[in-house]
């Protein structure tokens, strides 16, 4: 993305979080965290940041949200540089520290790793790793909670990519315990964000986010999840009413009477199980 605005002061910044855009980002952030019961007392949460404009906002609201009144629980700021050019890890550097985010910083060989392994589809695998690696630097600094920046448009992009393209009906969830990690928790506090608030903000602090930044990701064109979003925008355009809000609303209104089958704990069930 291109940033238009002119840099924004760290204060004008902060401020604009709870002020101007209170109802589309601040709101949602506090309702996603009440809603799904985010945060416990005493929760040591590493917020995972990898420069782009989602993990940067995510950073800002936990720190206005202990600056406003919520205070029972501590932060650690995580990035992993996973193979980066030497200008995206300065930019990287450079707008935590504008932005007054302590971030620890630490290198890994992922990209290369991804490619060498998966270089057909190598995002899939990248994102594994990169978890995987998140998880392991959170438990280091005695973290019970990783926070990652996936908002509402990763959500009922996720929704779709599962029905469309792997057959099964099943989402992004706002929390979930960690497979291979004891006592560790994912949490996504900007669940109920739309993305487009998201690039509102970024454009109006005047800073630069990293995009992609991955050498081998750069090479692939059309990905399957561009695909999804072009999708929904095409739907919306065409007259389908609350096409977004529907397609989200879609996992919290199951009807277990009138689907065909689920699985429970790897299990798998039919209707005819108690028809």
């Amino acid at each position: 993305m291109i940033v238009t605005e002119e840099l924004k002061s760290l204060k004008e910044i902060e401020k604009a979080i709870i002020k101007r855009y209170r109802k589309k980002i601040w709101s949602k952030f506090i309702k996603a965290i009440k809603e799904y019961d985010l945060i416990q007392d005493n929760d040591k949460i590493a917020v995972a940041i990898s420069g782009g404009k989602d993990s940067l906002l995510l950073a800002k609201l936990f720190q206005e949200l202990k600056k406003n009144g919520r205070n029972n629980f501590e932060l650690e700021f995580i990035a992993m540089d996973p193979g980066y050019h030497d200008d995206i890890r300065v930019l990287l550097e450079e707008n935590c520290e504008y932005l007054n985010i302590p971030v620890h910083i630490y290198n890994s060989d992922i990209f290369q790793v991804a490619d060498k392994i998966s270089s057909d589809y190598p995002c899939y695998m990248c994102a594994r790793m990169r978890r995987g690696s998140l998880y392991a630097k959170a438990q280091e600094l005695g973290c019970n909670k990783l926070a990652l920046g996936h908002h509402f448009d990763d959500v009922i992009e996720t929704n779709l990519m599962n029905i469309l393209c792997a057959g099964n009906f099943k989402t992004m969830m706002p929390k979930l315990k960690a497979m291979n990690f004891d006592n560790m928790e994912i949490i996504r506090p900007m669940y109920l964000i739309e993305e487009d608030s998201i690039i509102r903000w970024i454009n109006y602090t005047g800073l630069m986010p990293l995009n992609c930044a991955c050498m081998v990701a750069a090479k692939k064109i059309g990905s399957t999840r561009h695909k999804i979003k072009d999708l929904i925008k095409t739907l919306d355009k065409q007259g389908f009413t609350n096409v977004a809000i529907n397609i989200f609303r879609a996992c919290e209104n199951v009807d277990i009477n009138r689907i065909l089958g689920y699985v429970e704990d790897d299990e798998k069930h039919s209707f005819l199980d108690n028809y």
